[in-house]
């Protein structure tokens, strides 16, 4: 079972925890990772890209000179690809790219990269985090007290003065314990934690 200390806001040690190893010790599966990282940005996608076939472009309806006798090579129509103002030959048209991960490959890769962070020493515990109002310079603090410049903040419970104090800062990022996912985690690069939070994780995924 993992060992991690606890930190307050101010960057002191304040106590230990001991870590679920059902969530926090699994053996790390590097292709759910890869497969929940590419499922993430693949349902992110639009996929509302289009661009019009031979069939689709206006005009062309004639032969644009007879069949034999010109000295060109024979043409059907000027809307064909070959043509400036033609179409295109294999057209995008707008598409679904999203698929899914059964629901014990995303538990079994969440439980991975939550296992890396923690043997990466990139998992750090804070005891609470509470902001009495909306000030992203006390935030910055605390991660400056904390040590961590690119990181990803998961709370317990959705606090407006925690997600909107953070939001203005670049490279990081907030989640409640019901939001997370890989991508976001490994993007993070540190996570940071609260108690409770941790708990709760345990809860669901243990």
């Amino acid at each position: 079972m993992a060992n991690v200390s606890v930190y307050n806001m101010e960057g002191k040690e304040v106590g230990k925890m001991d870590l679920n190893d059902a969530v926090f010790g699994v053996k790390i599966n590097e292709h759910l990772v890869h497969m929940a990282v590419v499922q993430t940005l693949a349902n992110k996608r639009q996929g509302t890209q289009k661009a019009k076939t031979r069939s689709e472009v206006s005009g062309g309806g004639r032969k644009p000179w007879r069949q034999k006798g010109t000295g060109h090579a024979r043409q059907g129509s000027i809307r064909a690809p070959q043509w400036k103002g033609g179409g295109v030959v294999f057209a995008p048209v707008p598409r679904d790219y999203s698929f899914k991960l059964n629901k014990k490959e995303k538990r079994a890769a969440l439980k991975s990269v939550l296992t890396s962070r923690v043997q990466e020493n990139k998992f750090i515990v804070l005891d609470e985090l509470k902001l009495d109002e909306i000030k992203t310079k006390k935030f910055k603090e605390i991660m400056n007290n904390l040590k961590v410049e690119k990181a990803m903040v998961v709370i317990g419970e959705a606090d407006q003065n925690v997600i909107r104090s953070a939001k203005n800062l670049p490279k990081i990022s907030t989640a409640v314990v019901e939001n997370i996912n890989v991508y976001d985690i490994l993007k993070g690069d540190t996570l940071v934690i609260t108690k409770d939070a941790v708990a709760k994780i345990e809860e669901v995924y243990a």
